[in-house]
This record gives structure tokens, C-alpha cells and sequence, in this order.
């Protein structure tokens, strides 16, 4: 997947806003939402927003690594978090919001955590399916960033095959999106059903033909996104 700066810019930006409404990403942002394993509650934290049973302690650990102004204080949450609930403790919740909001060094280290963890495998994912086109890469980034992955339940739902494949690109994408839009509003958690604002504005780019993502600005939930380089 080539993708020059800017448009590597722009799906950060578009991505920021999907999940902290500012396209210059909320650092310190945190949310609680019954959405862990068997519908617990955990805490949702970050730029892009990671969670508390997913890779929020990968995230931790590599801020006390880099000795941030917060590392001491949370270091001993590092091998706690994702197997002692900690949604309910102030003390953590408002570390990390600290950290995030006033500390450039927890800046730098989610910018690398969420390349590493979740924009360098995404772009591996559709390298290895050929797919080539700057939007695609933010359908696909749009779903690690949310569900880990792009989900065997979904790619069961339509008939295009990915184009290393001998599939079309643009037309798995528009139906990969029609499923994954239909799933969302159909989901039994509430604040997933809530979610589907973000297909909503991909498949909006799609219906543009904006599959250069040169068409400014994107919208995003009512907000207007363009790149900032």
C-alpha cells in the first residue's frame, strides 16, 4: 500500500475523529462502555481510542518504558491492566488522562503504539489481499482500529473476492462496507449500534468516488477533516 504523506495524514486525522471527535486526536480522552468480554465495562483510552481488555496495557507498558513525567506512578498498573478491573479506579483513569493531555512523551509513544499495533498490520493485511487504493486503506485501518480486524463473520456476508484473488477492489470494498454497516446497526451493544456513523461517512466517500481521498474535506460525524500537512 503506497500512500504518500498527506494522505497517510489525512486517514490518522479522518481516524482521530472517528474516535475522539478532533482530528488532531485527544491524547487524554477516556470512555467507559459495557463492550469488554461478555459485555463488562472497560476503559476505552487514547488518540485512537484502545481498550482496557485489548492492547491498553501493550500501551502502558511502553509509556513506564520511556520514562514519561507519569511513568513511576504508573508503573505499577503496567501488568494489571486487561486482568484487574480498573474502571472503577480514579486514581489510574486520571494518570492516564493526565499523561495524555500534559505529557508530550505519552504523545509520542501513542503515535507509536498505534502505528505498530494497528496501522502497520492493517496495511500488511491489505498488502497480502492486493489491495491498493488510498480509501481502501482507510476502510481497513478503520476496522483494526475497531474490531481488531477485518471479521471472518463479515467477509462471509458478500461474494466479492479480495483482488489478490481476482477480485475488484472498489466493489469488495462497497460491499465489504454495506456489511459492516448493516452489522453495526444490528448489533446487540448498544454503544456498537451507536458506532455506525462510521461506515456511514466511508461509504459516503465511496458513493463521492473519492477513492484518492483528494476530495476535501471528508466528514466525519459533523466534522470537516482535511490534512494538516
Amino acid at each position: 500500500m503506497l500512500l504518500t504523506a498527506t494522505q497517510r495524514n489525512l486517514i490518522e486525522r479522518v481516524i482521530n475523529t472517528v474516535e475522539g471527535g478532533s482530528p488532531d486526536g485527544r491524547y487524554g480522552t477516556i470512555s467507559i462502555y459495557a463492550d469488554g468480554p461478555h459485555d463488562i465495562k472497560q476503559i476505552t483510552y487514547g488518540r485512537a481510542q484502545t481498550t482496557e481488555y485489548g492492547n491498553l496495557r501493550k500501551l502502558v507498558q511502553m509509556y513506564v518504558a520511556a520514562g514519561g513525567a507519569h511513568s513511576a506512578a504508573l508503573a505499577p498498573f503496567a501488568d494489571q491492566v486487561g486482568s484487574v478491573p480498573l474502571t472503577d479506579h480514579t486514581a489510574f483513569k486520571n494518570l492516564l488522562r493526565d499523561a495524555g493531555k500534559n505529557d508530550p512523551v505519552m504523545r509520542q509513544i501513542q503515535d507509536q503504539f498505534f502505528d505498530q499495533v494497528y496501522f502497520q498490520p492493517a496495511m500488511r493485511w491489505a498488502d497480502d489481499n492486493g489491495f491498493t487504493l488510498p480509501l481502501s486503506a482507510l476502510v481497513i485501518y478503520d476496522s483494526w482500529i475497531h474490531s481488531g480486524g477485518i471479521l471472518w463473520l463479515l467477509r462471509q456476508r458478500f461474494s466479492e473476492s479480495p483482488p489478490a484473488a481476482g477480485g475488484r477492489e472498489r466493489n469488495w470494498i462497497s460491499e465489504y462496507l454495506q456489511a459492516r454497516h448493516a452489522w453495526l446497526s444490528q448489533h446487540h451493544r448498544p454503544a456498537v449500534r451507536a458506532s455506525k456513523y462510521r461506515t456511514e461517512a466511508l461509504k459516503a466517500q465511496v458513493a463521492a468516488d473519492n477513492w484518492d481521498l483528494s476530495q476535501l474535506p471528508i466528514r466525519v460525524n459533523g466534522t470537516d477533516v482535511s490534512p494538516s500537512v
